[in-house]
């Protein structure tokens, strides 16, 4: 009996090991299996306003590659300028409802006109402060990435673009003082915040679409143009341009926008190679936007344009004119409070 029991006692212990190892071997193959790839294969879309071949198209297509490159060839984004996919608010709306994944473009301010803020009147008025107004983590970018939030929107970067100016087709009396009349019809945006710097800045504000702009000046309905910068001008209006005043009345910069839905969807390494990309554009942006500018102007001056060349005297007077006057009548539409902690007004 007691041979039987030991004999019992052995084949358990063998059918215990032969188990265990089992159990050991499918756990191991269980580790070995591959991980799930870090960057999924996706296809997007982004939209942007400017023509094909221009710089920001060019810029757009250059994120597209890194990203590209940086997910391993597994993200590819189809890139459609001109507005293709719709008016760029629209497709701000969309973004936000996650049936369009990307958009570079300005600020739409039809769900929430505080969205407007980031071009409200000399909030800036030199390159070197509008670095520090709207850098990552300064209080306008971060508003700015809390309303784009609320609409779900995730906010990747800035793109800035130029500041503002003014063309006209007749002369100026006195154009670096601003606290001349200059009896000079001129269009603006049907925007308050555009009428009152106009009239501030010594013209006669008429609010007109800017699908009407062009034939407006060249009937003489008007004698000039605000809203845009030198890169717009040269564009579309460089044939009635005779005269044109940098006065840096905004700064223009636009915003690379993401579906949140799309966003919250990706894997943290995605998240990261997606952000990476998006900042080197940022950043590859701001070291030429200035160089931009004064090659546009310069385009301008070389199809027949007066250029003036204001002092920083002129340019901070009119920047206080437009300050002392237009601010207290029109920061209540991008929040009283929000916009005195931003501009630093008492």
């Amino acid at each position: 009996m007691k041979r039987f029991a030991k004999l019992f006692m052995v084949l358990a212990l063998v059918f215990s090991l032969v188990f265990s190892l089992a159990a050991c071997g499918g756990g191991g193959e269980e580790a070995a299996a591959p991980d799930a790839p870090a960057f999924a294969e996706r296809s997007w879309k982004i939209g942007h306003v400017r023509p094909q071949g221009t710089s920001t198209d060019d810029d757009v297509i250059a994120f597209v590659d890194d990203l590209n490159e940086a997910t391993e060839g597994n993200l590819t984004v189809e890139v459609y300028p001109a507005s293709q996919l719709g008016n760029y608010t629209v497709v701000q709306e969309r973004v936000g409802m996650g049936d369009i994944e990307m958009q570079l473009a300005p600020a739409g301010t039809s769900v929430d006109k505080a969205m407007g803020l980031s071009s409200a009147p000399y909030l800036c008025a030199t390159w070197d402060e509008a670095r520090e107004m709207y850098k990552k983590g300064s209080k306008l970018t971060n508003a700015t990435e809390e309303m784009f939030a609320e609409q779900g929107i995730k906010l990747l970067a800035g793109y800035p673009k130029y500041f503002g100016g003014i063309a006209l087709a007749v002369e100026p009396d006195s154009p670096g003082d601003a606290t001349v009349d200059k009896g000079i019809k001129i269009r603006v945006p049907a925007i308050k915040s555009y009428e009152l710097t106009a009239g501030s800045l010594g013209f006669i504000a008429t609010p007109i679409a800017y699908s009407e702009a062009f034939t407006s000046m060249q009937t003489g309905i008007v004698d000039g143009v605000i809203g845009s910068g030198a890169e717009g001008y040269y564009a579309s209006f460089r044939d009635l341009t005779k005269y044109y005043l940098p006065v840096n009345d905004h700064f223009e910069i636009w915003w690379l926008q993401m579906s949140m839905d799309v966003w919250n969807e990706l894997s943290a390494e995605e998240q990261e190679a997606l952000m990476a990309s998006a900042e080197k554009m940022e950043t590859d942006r701001w070291a030429v936007a200035e160089a931009e500018t004064a090659e546009f102007e310069q385009g301008l001056a070389e199809s027949g344009t007066t250029i003036y060349e204001f002092t920083d005297e002129e340019l901070a007077g009119f920047a206080d004119k437009v300050r002392a006057e237009v601010w207290p009548e029109i920061k209540d539409e991008y929040g009283a409070e929000l916009f005195d902690e931003i501009t630093g007004a008492k």
